[in-house]
């Protein structure tokens, strides 16, 4: 590990000081600190947000569950808000990793990151959740861009997610073994506008899969889930052809389904 200053601000205006600076901001750590330690990363100043309180908070505000960034996934898990609102969501965030990455994990740290094989940006997708930031609104749909890339500009910091209430929603994946990411994972959830479906493992980034979405608007059913998926664009590696992960995807959409329907 290199050489780093460490800042731990206490209010909001002094974080947003700090990254315009050049400040790398710290969430949970789950990723930027090991790669410090294996030197893939060099940031000359870590800005700690763990005492910034106007990141933190889960509300219910109108329509929507509000989150603040700094929340972690165990608070997520075991919120009374979250888990009468979107039980999906809550069962979610109970999923990811292990008891000590779910309790130094934070939502807005994994979004931030997105890692094509996380679980929290299907959610914010899945539900057409909008990320607040020190600068806007961004839309779910406009904010994952590609392989660890968000329309997140250098210094701007997520200060909470809004995500609308569904109908319906469900989550499930099949875990990577070793790691605990998902091999594939679903999200799906029924809204007064339609179905949004949003997969995770698949490819270099979370994305909606449209022709799931068209079947089950007509037909909120695990049946209705059942059509083939092409391969073509999701990833092939080690741990699984591109072909597998088509059949996962459906297979996963098709339980996610169920799971919703109760």
């Amino acid at each position: 590990m290199y050489a780093f200053t460490f800042e731990r601000p206490t209010a909001l205006a002094e974080a947003t000081r700090l990254a315009d600076a050049g400040g790398k901001p710290l969430a949970g750590g789950q990723t930027l600190l090991a790669s410090m330690k294996l030197r893939l990363a060099n940031p000359e100043q870590l800005v700690d947000l763990g005492a910034v309180p106007e990141l933190t908070g889960i509300r219910r505000q109108g329509n929507d569950v509000v989150i603040g960034a700094m929340a972690r996934h165990a608070e997520v898990a075991s919120s009374d808000e979250v888990r009468k609102a979107i039980p999906g969501l809550a069962d979610l965030a109970a999923g990811i990793g292990d008891r000590q990455v779910r309790a130094l994990g934070t939502l807005g740290g994994s979004v931030a990151n997105n890692d094509p094989a996380a679980c929290y940006p299907s959610a914010v997708l899945g539900l057409g959740a909008t990320v607040q930031t020190t600068k806007r609104k961004i839309a779910a749909d406009d904010f994952f861009t590609g392989l660890f890339t968000t329309a997140l500009e250098e210094s701007e910091l997520i200060t909470a997610i809004a995500f609308p209430i569904p109908q319906k929603a469900a989550y499930i994946k099949f875990k990577q073994p070793a790691s605990r990411f998902a091999l594939i994972g679903v999200f799906v959830a029924q809204t007064a506008s339609g179905v949004r479906v949003a997969v995770t493992g698949g490819g270099s980034g979370v994305f909606r899969h449209k022709g799931l979405e068209e079947a089950l608007t007509r037909s909120f059913t695990p049946a209705a889930a059942g059509l083939k998926v092409s391969s073509e664009g999701l990833s092939s590696d080690l741990h699984a052809s591109a072909e597998y992960r088509a059949q996962l995807i459906s297979v996963m959409a098709q339980r996610a389904v169920a799971k919703a329907n109760g």
